[in-house]
C-alpha cells in the first residue's frame, strides 16, 4: 500500500505540531443564512451558538435579503436550476444577457462577460489578451487569483512595489520596447483593506502607452458615490481598460464573477478564455438574484451609506479603545497583533464574547504579520458595532495589549 502506516504518522506529526503551537484552524459550521446575527456550531459537536458576524463578504447585506432570495425563488421557477452546458453550446439564456448588459451600464463599461466566479475570471483573462511580447507589471501584493492567471499567461511578468508608483513608472520606462503593457492591481486590498492610487495608475498608463487591469471585487457596491467601485471612487470610470469582480461578496454573496471593460478584450474573452469556454454557465437562479442586486444598487445608495457609517463608527471606537488598526476608509479594518498564537488566541476569546471573527497569520498574510481582519457590514447596526468594540476592549485588556504599537506588541509577544 502506497499510504503507509509510516507516511500517515508523518502528516498525523505534522498536524500535530500545528495544534500544539495554538495555530489549528478548527472546523466551524454555521447552522443559519448569513447574516449580522448567525448560529455557529463550534468546536465541531457543540451546541449552536447566537454571535454577531464581523468577518464576512457581506458588506451590503445582502446574501439573505427579502428581495435577493424572492429573486433566486423566481429565477429559479422561470429559467431553471443549472444549464448543463458551458456558455457557448447552449448554456446562455436571456437572462445571462440581461445581467451582463446591467453589470456593463453599473460600471461604465463597454461590454461584460460572465464567469462562474472571478477566479475563473482572472485565470482567464490574461492569457485572453496577453502573449509572450507583451508585459504585465502587477502590483506585489495582488490576489492570489490574479497570480495564477498571470501565470497561465505567455506574457513576461515585472512586479513593482505595493502601490509604490515612481517604482511602477520605473517599471514601464524599463518596458517600453514591449508590444502591450498591463498594469494590474487590486482595487481594495482585501488583507489590509487599502484602496490603490487609481487616478495616479492611470495618469502612469496614459504616458506609457499601458493598460490598466483592476480586481475590484472588494469594492464593488460600495466604494465610490454611487457604489461602482474604486474607478468612480477615483474619477477614473472611463480610464480603466478591464475590471474583474465578484457577485459573491457585496452582491448577494453567492458565487459567480465577470470580466467588464473595452469591448474588444471581453469578446477576445469570449472568445478564447478557458475557464469561460469550459466551465459551467453560471446558475440562472444566481444570475437572476444579481440581477436584482443590480437593480437595488441602481436606485439607491442607501446600503452603501449605511456601510459607509458603520465603518466609521467601528474604526473610531476602536482607537478609543487603543488597538492598532490599519488606517483607512474601507469596511476591511485589520486589527494588528503581529502574533500568530495571539491573533488565534484572540479571535476564540472573541468567540466566547459573542463576536465571530478570525485570526488571519502565514501563509494567509506574511508572516510577522497576524492580525484579525474585521468587516463591517450594512447589516450590523449601532448596538453590534459598540458590542464588537466593548468586546475588543474586554479581550484586548487580557492580553495586555491595549496602547500597545507594533514594537510594544512584538517585544511582548514576539512574531
Amino acid at each position: 500500500m502506497a499510504y503507509s502506516d509510516s507516511t500517515r504518522q508523518v502528516y498525523s506529526d505534522e498536524i500535530a505540531a500545528i495544534k500544539e503551537k495554538g495555530l489549528f484552524k478548527e472546523k466551524r459550521f454555521i447552522c443559519s443564512p448569513q447574516a449580522a446575527e448567525i448560529e455557529v456550531e463550534y468546536p465541531e459537536g457543540a451546541a449552536c451558538e447566537k454571535v454577531l458576524n464581523f468577518c464576512a463578504n457581506n458588506y451590503l447585506g445582502l446574501s439573505s435579503h427579502p428581495e435577493v432570495i424572492k429573486s433566486a425563488h423566481a429565477g429559479l421557477d422561470a429559467r431553471g436550476y443549472g444549464m448543463s452546458s458551458v456558455r457557448f453550446i447552449c448554456g446562455t439564456q436571456d437572462v445571462h444577457r440581461e445581467l451582463q448588459d446591467k453589470v456593463s451600464a453599473f460600471l461604465a463599461t463597454e461590454d461584460t462577460l460572465l464567469f462562474p466566479s472571478c477566479m475563473d475570471a482572472n485565470a482567464g483573462v490574461f492569457e485572453a489578451v496577453l502573449g509572450k511580447k507583451d508585459v504585465i507589471i502587477p502590483d506585489k501584493l495582488i490576489h492570489a487569483s490574479l497570480i495564477d492567471g498571470i501565470r497561465l499567461c505567455r506574457a513576461e511578468r515585472d512586479i513593482f512595489e505595493h502601490m509604490d508608483m515612481k517604482h511602477l513608472r520605473k517599471k514601464l520606462e524599463l518596458h517600453r520596447d514591449k508590444r502591450r503593457r498591463l498594469i494590474v492591481t487590486d482595487g481594495v486590498f482585501s488583507m489590509d483593506g487599502d484602496l490603490c492610487p487609481l487616478d495616479e495608475m492611470c495618469d502612469l498608463a496614459d504616458e506609457f502607452d499601458a493598460m490598466v487591469l483592476v480586481d475590484d471585487s472588494h469594492a464593488t457596491g460600495f466604494i465610490g458615490k454611487t457604489g461602482r467601485g474604486v474607478h468612480e471612487h477615483f474619477g477614473v470610470m472611463d480610464r480603466v481598460d478591464i475590471i474583474t469582480t465578484t457577485f459573491g461578496k457585496a452582491l448577494g454573496g453567492a458565487s459567480g464573477g465577470c470580466v467588464s471593460g473595452r469591448s474588444e478584450l471581453v469578446e477576445l474573452c469570449r472568445q478564447k478564455a478557458r475557464p469561460y469556454l469550459f466551465s459551467n454557465s453560471l446558475s440562472p437562479v444566481i444570475v437572476s438574484a444579481t440581477i436584482s442586486v443590480i437593480d437595488l444598487l441602481s436606485r439607491t445608495t442607501e446600503r452603501r451609506d449605511k456601510l459607509e457609517s458603520n465603518t466609521t463608527r467601528f474604526r473610531e471606537g476602536m482607537k478609543k479603545v487603543g488597538l492598532s488598526i490599519r488606517e483607512g476608509v474601507t469596511p476591511i479594518v485589520p486589527v494588528m497583533l503581529y502574533n500568530a498564537k495571539l491573533a488565534n488566541d484572540m479571535a476564540r476569546d472573541m468567540y466566547a464574547e459573542g463576536i465571530y471573527v478570525i485570526g488571519f497569520f502565514f501563509p494567509v498574510v506574511p508572516e510577522g504579520q497576524a492580525r484579525i481582519r474585521v468587516q463591517l457590514s450594512a447589516a450590523h447596526e449601532n448596538e453590534h458595532i459598540d458590542k464588537c468594540v466593548a468586546a475588543f476592549k474586554k479581550v484586548g485588556n487580557k492580553y495586555g495589549v491595549l496602547g500597545l504599537d507594533k514594537k510594544g506588541i512584538i517585544e511582548k509577544y514576539g512574531t
